[in-house]
């Protein structure tokens, strides 16, 4: 599969063949211990263009593009966070990580929190950035009458994220959701929407996100069960900035103790875009736990 991706110096785009679909994936650094990093909405693993070398120094990084999304294959109508999260563990099982340090923010919560129940033996470590999960408290995210947004449940919606959001893709993401969240154009410039939007604006680019959108308003049981026969006992730590309580709360109650939570002042939703060097300053403290 031919790639014209954007990129940055020391990184290598790779493509892996797992259960079934195509995971595009970059990888940086030669020692210590790895670390998955997993995107959320509106991203793919440009997210973390600038986070990456900055983990490089002191860890092997991985940085994924889920299924549906950025330059892996575009996801089916069933997708699912359990699919995205078995994706997952495919992957680091056939790349012989071994117990890996995953990072997951904004939509990609279900994905790591299922990852961390369900194969345990996975993770060292995970962190959660600006995330929520379904059953405690993600729900509320698209009520628009308690101050949720629109557009959760339209991407959400069977078949209107195509219709409503591709052939826009540009400027949904660049006008739209980066402003809405108060996003400077220092931190995600007109070449960063252009890269994502890129791969938003191919057909079936918003599958992914309209699978873990659906997860999050229909996953809630599915996940209040899995707790109850998999507390999660790796070491758990929380970021927030604008959600740090919201996160602390949703992964505080599907762990065997409390997380340690982390609260970056100052800084937007969008944390490994717009504050690198505060992430990655904690999340190396949390790694060395």
């Amino acid at each position: 599969m031919k790639i014209d991706h954007a990129t940055i110096a020391g990184v290598r785009h790779e493509i892996e063949e797992v259960n079934g679909t195509r995971l595009h994936y970059v990888t940086a650094g030669d020692r210590g211990t790895p670390v998955l990093l997993v995107h959320g909405f509106p991203e793919t693993w440009w997210a973390f263009r600038k986070l990456i070398p900055l983990l490089a120094v002191h860890h092997q990084v991985y940085a994924v593009d889920l299924r549906g999304f950025g330059d892996s294959d575009v996801a089916e109508e069933t997708f699912s966070s359990a699919v995205a999260a078995e994706d997952l563990h495919l992957l680091i099982e056939h790349l012989s990580l071994g117990p890996t340090h995953v990072v997951g923010q904004d939509i990609s919560g279900a994905v790591v929190y299922r990852l961390a129940a369900t194969h345990p033996e996975d993770v060292i470590s995970l962190t959660a950035i600006e995330s929520g999960l379904a059953g405690f408290g993600a729900e509320r995210l698209a009520d628009v009458t308690h101050g949720g947004v629109w557009y959760l449940g339209a991407l959400a919606s069977s078949g209107v994220a195509g219709l409503l959001f591709e052939k826009e893709a540009r400027a949904f993401i660049g006008d739209y959701l980066y402003p809405f969240y108060g996003v400077s154009s220092s931190a995600v410039g007109p070449e960063d929407v252009a890269e994502f939007a890129r791969t938003y604006s191919r057909p079936g680019g918003f599958a992914g996100a309209a699978g873990l959108y659906r997860g999050m308003l229909t996953e809630g049981q599915e996940l209040r069960t899995l707790v109850q026969d998999a507390p999660l006992r790796v070491p758990v730590t929380t970021i927030g900035s604008r959600g740090g309580g919201f996160t602390h709360a949703a992964f505080g109650s599907v762990t065997a103790q409390d997380p340690t939570a982390i609260q970056l002042e100052g800084v937007g939703h969008y944390v490994a875009q717009e504050a690198p060097e505060s992430l990655a300053d904690a999340l190396i403290d949390a790694f060395a736990v």
